[in-house]
């Protein structure tokens, strides 16, 4: 069995929820017998000044993976959040817009929609996702007990500024609603005084080895996941590698061409 390094601290998992909200719900530390015990008094306002955590984004459709570090890569939580209610399209840019607009009449899902119709469909969607954030964070800063100082999320491409334009542009209609989600947690998050990362999914794993020290992250995002057990996949790694790389740098939001 391979080693863990020496130096990632990881929670151990505590009894799973239901996996909607959450894939593996942060481990609760004992504060029995002083192990783990939390400080009292002026002890908790210096903790709360020396360490915070950071999230990590990967975002997929209208949910996301959030895994949570604090400085050094110490695992806090994973989870997964839906952002939106049942019964709402998730991608109503690309679908229901599309169609409006004459796209993908063709397709055996298609149906008539006119484009004033799509432009209040979107945004009961965005509305849905902006509840669904604020909510959807809420309960992760309830159930982290370190203060949430930071959140990373993927960087989002320049858009035209209206829905209706962006329904129209070829382009913009593909990336819109996933636009949309992010933009409504980076709005949550925001809210809540948590600083902003905008990260670049090719250089975020340069990002997480700097922060750590290292020359790769590969290693220790191995070993994060062989202990913390599955799921583990592409999208947990580089949920966590956006938390870690947001815990060793402050960065303005960029936007892409």
């Amino acid at each position: 069995m391979e080693a863990v390094p020496s130096n990632i601290r990881v929670s151990p998992p505590a009894v799973s929820e239901p996996a909607a909200l959450r894939d593996v719900p942060l481990a609760r530390r004992a504060t029995a017998s002083g192990a783990g015990a939390r400080p009292e008094g002026g002890d908790v306002a210096r903790a709360r000044t020396q360490r915070t955590a950071a999230v990590g984004v990967a975002e997929h459709g209208n949910s996301a993976v959030l895994v949570t570090v604090a400085p050094g890569g110490e695992f806090l939580d994973r989870r997964r959040i839906d952002l939106t209610d049942r019964g709402l399209p998730t991608h109503p840019h690309h679908h229901e817009g599309s169609w409006a607009v004459g796209r993908y009449l063709n397709s055996p899902w298609a149906r008539a929609i006119s484009l004033a119709d799509a432009v209040v469909l979107v945004e009961r969607v965005r509305a849905s996702a902006a509840r669904g954030a604020r909510e959807s964070l809420e309960a992760l800063a309830a159930a982290v007990p370190v203060p949430i100082a930071s959140i990373a999320i993927r960087e989002c491409p320049r858009l035209p500024p209206t829905t209706e334009e962006r329904i129209a542009d070829n382009r913009a209609q593909t990336v819109a609603d996933s636009v949309m989600y992010r933009e409504a947690l980076a709005t949550a998050a925001e809210a809540r005084g948590w600083s902003v990362h905008w990260y670049d999914r090719e250089g975020v794993f340069h990002d997480a080895a700097a922060a750590l020290g290292r020359e790769d992250v590969d290693a220790f995002l191995h070993a994060m996941g062989r202990s913390i057990g599955p799921p583990w996949q592409a999208k947990h790694k580089l949920a966590a590698a956006a938390a870690i790389a947001a815990t060793g740098r402050r960065a303005p939001r960029p936007t892409a061409g």
